[in-house]
């Protein structure tokens, strides 16, 4: 996955395959996969719900809301086309698949992800992360002259989360090694 569309196609082609979801729905769950300040509106949402579609990979339905609304409300199922393209994204491992923007839609559907392919994902998040903050901690020991304080506080908060996340990473590769 190389582009946001595609990252987020991958997303709903996992919650679809989960439930038939409307609208709204489908955008409160993306909120919890992609967290809370990586706004994603409808006006992305509805654009690339249209376009997998087109390709056959979901479908719609009009349902009625129920209650005394006489509305509809779509809602979006996958198709057969739709579940073997998420099969396909689950099992697909490249570079992409541990960078900031794609690494936490991996891990949201890493149930389907075969054992092999989740160590690989971890494992290459991990080295990523491991780089980053070598990056992080040199810049501070050379650079901390001259640069403003809260840039440098900054830097050191990026580093402390790297580290972070690295330690959790590395429960998670242990723990993905025991299991198989």
């Amino acid at each position: 996955m190389r582009s946001r569309a595609e990252s987020l196609e991958f997303a709903l082609l996992g919650l679809l395959s989960q439930d038939s979801l409307h609208g709204y729905e489908l955008r409160k769950r993306l909120t919890s996969i992609f967290g809370p300040f990586r706004a994603l509106s409808f006006s992305v949402l509805y654009p690339q719900l249209r376009r997998m579609l087109e390709a056959d990979l979901i479908s719609q339905e009009e349902v009625p809301k129920g209650g005394r609304s006489k509305r509809v409300r779509i809602v979006y199922s996958i198709t057969k086309k739709g579940g073997e393209k998420f099969a396909q994204l689950t099992e697909s491992v490249s570079p992409q698949s541990w960078d900031d923007d794609n690494f936490e839609v991996h891990v949201a559907f890493f149930s389907p992800t075969s054992t092999r392919n989740r160590l690989r994902i971890l494992e290459g998040r991990h080295r990523r992360l491991k780089e980053k903050a070598e990056i992080l901690r040199a810049d501070l020991e050379r650079s901390a002259v001259g640069l403003d304080k809260y840039l440098i506080e900054w830097r050191r908060h990026s580093l402390e989360t790297a580290e972070r996340e690295i330690a959790w990473l590395e429960e998670m590769i242990q723990s993905e090694r025991k299991s198989s």
